[in-house]
């Protein structure tokens, strides 16, 4: 009885044994390799799975850029350094230099102050669903709706409501990666270059009549932002009623369209700007006078000229054109912590 149940025993020992030595050779026969870049790429990513790349997550991403599917910035929280990283992994030419940081910003100022209601919504807090509501509250069809659907798409916490019923953007926090863009039905949310201090906040193509109506704020397109004198370089076009800003340009324009625009929708996250100071060597030539494009320069010809600093908005275009160098940047800049 007992060499009847112990003969079993050994045979199927020896299959189990059999079977293992066979599944650990198929194993290593016909195992896929993975590339070893990826396990390299996947370290230097974020690691967030925030989805921004447009890839399910990190691993996905990763997959793609080894396969050459993908662009090796995809990965906007890791910015720069991610990049820089992934280039030297996959032996690219590419630099982080290359790389522009992005932040966003809301081109929005018409809160509850500044912006008329069509009529009181009460129905689900979320933007998406308020628009399929005769197409909003908002008397503005091109306006912020106010609900707060893109703070709860920024997966860095880089987004909150303010006081007046609009998303204030923390630039520390902000990495770029374009979350809240996508879940603003009203497109209002862009991303502009990190380094960029003035953006138009308004996306409205309206009339000037039209618009005044409904927001104190908005743009009226009258186009002074973008007459000659005001972008010499070119740096603001207009698409239709729209002024548009050409970044990679980074003139002097945007700081005097802020003093120019009658209805003060171009922000300058710059709370204090720098003033400029005339010393003795001035002649009293006047070309810092002709050249100012908001007349904070004063003086007799022949005579030393003096800046207005109420006035003065720190462009530094009579800086560059004074012969003598008797022009002067007296201040230091300083960001807007809290808008």
């Amino acid at each position: 009885m007992q060499s009847s149940t112990l003969l079993p025993l050994i045979i199927l020992g020896g299959l189990g044994l059999l079977f293992s030595v066979g599944l650990a050779y198929a194993s290593k026969k016909f195992a896929v390799q993975e590339n070893p870049r990826l396990s390299q790429i996947l370290d230097v990513l974020a690691g967030v799975n925030c989805g921004a790349c447009g890839y399910p997550g990190c691993r996905a991403f990763a997959e793609a850029v080894v396969k050459g599917e993908t662009a090796i910035d995809g990965c906007t929280p890791g910015g720069a350094e991610s990049t820089s990283q992934i280039a030297r992994i996959m032996r690219t030419e590419t630099e982080s230099a290359e790389y522009i940081s992005m932040v966003a910003v809301v081109r929005c100022r018409g809160g509850r102050k500044e912006a008329g209601e069509l009529f009181r919504y009460q129905g689900l807090q979320d933007c998406d669903a308020a628009q399929l509501v005769a197409g909003g509250s908002k008397a503005c069809p091109y306006g912020c709706l106010g609900l707060g659907t893109c703070v709860q798409a920024c997966f860095f916490e880089a987004l909150s409501m303010g006081d007046n019923g609009l998303p204030v953007v923390d630039d520390k926090r902000c990495t770029g990666c374009g979350l809240c863009v996508s879940a603003c039905p009203r497109k209002i949310i862009q991303l502009i270059p990190r380094s960029a201090q003035i953006y138009l906040a308004c996306v409205s193509q309206d009339k000037g009549k039209a618009v005044k109506t409904v927001c104190s704020v908005g743009c009226i397109g009258c186009g002074l932002c973008f007459k000659p004198k005001v972008s010499p370089s070119g740096t603001i076009t207009m698409d239709g009623n729209l002024p548009t800003i050409d970044y990679a340009k980074n003139g002097t324009d945007l700081l005097v369209a802020v003093h120019k625009c009658p209805t003060h929708t171009f922000v300058d996250k710059i709370v204090h700007r720098p003033k400029v100071s005339i010393d003795s060597k001035c002649d009293g030539c006047g070309i810092c006078k002709e050249v100012c494009p908001v007349n904070a320069i004063e003086g007799e010809k022949g005579q030393r000229h003096k800046a207005i600093i109420d006035k003065c908005i720190g462009c530094g275009i009579c800086v560059t054109k004074c012969p003598l160098g008797a022009i002067s940047i007296v201040g230091a800049l300083g960001y807007m912590e809290e808008r």
